[in-house]
C-alpha cells in the first residue's frame, strides 16, 4: 500500500510541485544537484526559469518566484550559500550579523567552504577560509561557525568593543553560556594586551 501511495504522490504531482516541496523548507532554493536527487533534470529548471515560476540566480541555483523572504534578511545568506558550494559555511562577521549581535559590514557576506572555490561570484560575497569549520552549528537552517567561534574569528576586523557588544548580546539571547562568555573575553584581554 505504501508503494502504491508513493507512486500516485510522485506521479500525479507536476515538477514544479515537486521542486516547490523541496525548496519551500529551505529559502525557496533549488540546486541542480537537488533536483536531480527528487527525479527532476536540470533542463526542466531551465523551462521553468524560461516560464518564470524560477529565477535563476547562478549556475545549477534557482529560487521560487512565489516565495515571501524572511522578514529578518535570512534569504540573503541562504542564497550566498546555496551560490558558493553545498558544504559552504557563514564565516565571522557573517554569523555576527545574522544574529544581530554587534554592527558589521551589511555590505558583504562571509562565506568559507571546504573546498577551493574558484567561481566568479558577486561582489557582495567574500570567500574568506578554505578549510572545514572546527566548530559548525546550524542557525535557522543556515550552516555557520559557532558564534563562539566567529567571535574569535572577526578578531581583528571587527573592533574589540563591538565584539564585547557581541558576546553580551550573545548570553543575553542565550547563544552561549557564562563559561564560553568568560572565555571569550578573556582571550579578547589576552589579544588587547
Amino acid at each position: 500500500m505504501a508503494k502504491l501511495y508513493r507512486f500516485w504522490y510522485t506521479f500525479g504531482m507536476t515538477y514544479y510541485d515537486r521542486i516547490f516541496e523541496e525548496a519551500i523548507g529551505n529559502y525557496g532554493l533549488i540546486t541542480s544537484a537537488q533536483a536531480k536527487a527528487i527525479g527532476i533534470p536540470s533542463v526542466e529548471l531551465v523551462k521553468l526559469a524560461q516560464r518564470g515560476r524560477l529565477a535563476r540566480l547562478g549556475y545549477g541555483v534557482y529560487k521560487l518566484t512565489q516565495y515571501s523572504p524572511a522578514p529578518d534578511g535570512r534569504d540573503a545568506y541562504a542564497d550566498s550559500l546555496a551560490l558558493v558550494d553545498k558544504d559552504a559555511y557563514l564565516y565571522g562577521q557573517s554569523v555576527l550579523a545574522l544574529h544581530h549581535l554587534c554592527p558589521t559590514n551589511p555590505s558583504r557576506i562571509y562565506i568559507a567552504s571546504p573546498r577551493r572555490i574558484r567561481k566568479k561570484l558577486s561582489k557582495g560575497i567574500q570567500i574568506m577560509d578554505s578549510t572545514p569549520c572546527e566548530e559548525l552549528e546550524w542557525y535557522e537552517g543556515l550552516p555557520s561557525q559557532s558564534i563562539s567561534l566567529a567571535i574569535r574569528t572577526a578578531r581583528g576586523t571587527v573592533m574589540d568593543e563591538r565584539l564585547r557588544e557581541a558576546i553580551s548580546t550573545a548570553r543575553q539571547k542565550d547563544l552561549i553560556d557564562d563559561e564560553t562568555a568568560h572565555k571569550l573575553e578573556r582571550f579578547l584581554n589576552e589579544q588587547a594586551s
